[in-house]
């Protein structure tokens, strides 16, 4: 399975970073906080990505195009014709696909201009902008279970997110913005998708976290995963400090990889 990451958006809330590049590429421990991202996936043998780039989207190219270089021992001989030797290979068996999915297309626009990547296939999408401690194995054998669509992550913060109202059955009853009186599960991206989840998206405009949401969960197509463990999104400069602390102290619950 492949794992698709949304990762074109302005980043506007964190403006003092996201002005410099994509929000995906604001750096936690020195690595991009899409990187611990993917190391997440990659932990539990998804190792084929498809970043859904957008502002900025050059310099997310040029990182991975980098990535290979700076993770390796290399010679660079100016004697032979500039020839250069890898010695040693330090970097994941990682096949990365960046799509430029446009730069004002909205989230449900860039998962439809991805589809000829995913192929006819169930995959992984998620936000390029928080991390989790997630059982993606576990929730792989959830979704196969339930049969349906869309499988999102619930979390309990009290943030500016889609609010669940979730049956015992775990089916999403409805999908709505959150109000202030609000203390309720939310959604924390992490999601797995059957192919049928492109006939909900109809263009550019379409905002996956609105109207597909609420039609995926009219009808029963939406079900939740409940994760009480650690989640946390990078939405403003002191959530990326807290992520920077936990990381620096080697307290970093979403480390679920090892060195």
């Amino acid at each position: 399975m492949k794992a698709v990451i949304l990762a074109g958006g302005f980043g506007t809330r964190i403006s003092e970073e996201s002005q410099f590049k994509p929000k995906p590429m604001i750096e936690v421990g020195d690595m991009p906080i899409l990187w611990h991202i993917m190391k997440g996936y990659s932990a539990y043998g998804i190792n084929e990505f498809i970043i859904c780039a957008g502002y900025k989207q050059q310099i997310i190219k040029e990182w991975f195009a980098d990535y290979f270089v700076n993770t390796s021992d290399v010679t660079f001989d100016f004697t032979q014709g500039n020839k250069i030797t890898i010695h040693e290979r330090h970097v994941e068996p990682w096949k990365v696909t960046v799509v430029d999915t446009g730069l004002h297309t909205m989230t449900g626009g860039r998962v439809r201009r991805i589809r000829r990547y995913v192929g006819d296939e169930p995959f992984f999408l998620t936000y390029g902008d928080a991390v989790a401690d997630v059982d993606i194995d576990a929730q792989l054998a959830f979704h196969r279970a339930h049969g349906k669509c869309v499988t999102l992550t619930a979390v309990s913060l009290a943030q500016q997110k889609g609010v669940l109202d979730i049956s015992k059955d775990n089916s999403v009853l409805s999908f709505r913005e959150k109000q202030d009186y609000d203390d309720a599960l939310i959604n924390g991206g992490f999601m797995i998708c059957n192919p049928d989840l492109f006939d909900y998206l109809a263009g550019d405009e379409t905002v996956l976290e609105q109207e597909p949401m609420r039609r995926l969960a009219a009808d029963g197509e939406l079900k939740s995963f409940y994760h009480r463990g650690f989640w946390q999104c990078m939405d403003t400069k002191r959530e990326k400090e807290l992520l920077e602390k936990l990381w620096s102290e080697g307290k970093a619950p979403w480390k679920v990889w090892e060195d």
